[in-house]
């Protein structure tokens, strides 16, 4: 049987040393006798899982004091309404959305619901290259709010690398598919939000990191409890009964993580696999990749097959080499390669001789 790597964009592939350790205390977690989705969530050895999950959150991202994390339900799509909730105190407020894919417009038609949205286009063609500009150049309005952008559009494969540096407006970052892929200037946004299911974990929670003073701020009394920040962080993200398994499965991770050197050697090792897969691309007659290189991502490399009839064979013929999940987002086509954290570099490998044969064959 040949060695199977998932390539999904989300559900996406977990550590298999992690997997390994959850199948391992599954019936029996800490000799408790019961397994970590039948443990209470209000009990002292959960709580303190999630105590030492937080302090190795905080560790790896080199979170200030000054910021709070929250555990929380909904996914990312939730945070679109629970936002512009917490941070505005009525409908007449502007706020900036930054427009560069599929997920910053989701994020954006939703805040209309509650805010006077204005949304920045900054995505451009050049060279039949899609590029983003530099932030110097966004059309931000000094009376917005918050501005609101998405670092990595998981559809496209597009990013933004730069780091914002708007002083006179709160800054909102969707970091849902690139959260712990990188070093980040955590002092540089006032929210960060990321849904578990890329680099955290299975799916079920959505993680958030706040400056404390955000959290009373919100003066809507029309705000659902479950999307109130303060009454999550009063209730240390336990208002309702949380996803256990995934906070659980999480807390493995951010371990796997700083085992495996820290986010320093993630991101080094992130580098590689990109840069293989985009020099097998360039390298290429028959793959194209659309986007400019200052703004390819690294957690998702899009291409397509200049012939297009080709695409079913590709397909049919990486899955019998145990390359799963590489057909593209059905709103662009195409071939998409989600290389998140649990990717090694042997997968990114095979997926890439796998590449020049077949187009040694078909091309």
């Amino acid at each position: 049987m040949c060695k199977i790597y998932n390539f999904s964009a989300g559900p996406s592939i977990l550590p298999i040393d992690v997997m390994k350790k959850a199948n391992k205390e599954f019936l029996n977690w800490k000799n408790s006798g019961s397994s970590i989705i039948e443990i209470s969530h209000r009990s002292k050895i959960f709580i303190s899982m999630t105590k030492k999950i937080e302090k190795n959150f905080r560790n790896l991202l080199n979170i200030p004091n000054n910021y709070k994390i929250l555990f929380l339900h909904g996914g990312a799509r939730g945070q679109f309404s629970a936002v512009p909730m917490n941070l505005l105190k009525s409908f007449d407020e502007e706020t900036d959305y930054i427009n560069t894919g599929y997920w910053s417009m989701s994020a954006a038609f939703e805040a209309m619901k509650y805010s006077k949205t204005n949304i920045i286009d900054v995505k451009k063609i050049k060279n039949r290259k899609k590029h983003i500009l530099k932030m110097s150049k966004w059309n931000i309005k000094n009376t917005s709010k918050y501005i609101h952008y998405c670092p990595n559009e998981t559809i496209e494969g597009i990013a933004i690398h730069e780091e914002p540096n708007f002083y006179k407006n709160l800054i909102v970052g969707d970091f849902s598919s690139s959260i712990l892929s990188r070093k980040i200037k955590i002092q540089n946004y006032d929210l960060i939000y990321a849904s578990s299911q890329k680099n955290i974990g299975p799916s079920g929670i959505t993680i958030l990191i706040i400056k404390k003073k955000l959290l009373f701020n919100n003066k809507n009394k029309y705000i659902p409890s479950i999307l109130d920040y303060y009454i999550n962080y009063k209730n240390n993200s336990m208002f309702n009964t949380p996803s256990t398994f995934s906070w659980y499965m999480s807390g493995l991770i951010f371990d796997w993580i700083l085992k495996n050197g820290g986010i320093e050697k993630i991101e080094k090792n992130n580098f590689i696999k990109s840069k293989l897969l985009y020099d097998t691309i360039d390298n290429s007659n028959l793959y194209i990749n659309d986007i400019h290189y200052l703004n390819r991502s690294i957690m998702n490399v899009t291409f397509r097959l200049k012939h297009n009839n080709l695409n079913k064979k590709f397909l049919e013929k990486s899955e019998k080499e145990g390359l799963l999940y590489l057909r593209g987002h059905s709103l662009f086509g195409g071939m998409r390669a989600s290389i998140y954290n649990a990717m090694p570099i042997e997968g990114v490998k095979k997926l890439s001789n796998f590449m020049i044969k077949f187009e040694k064959k078909f091309g």
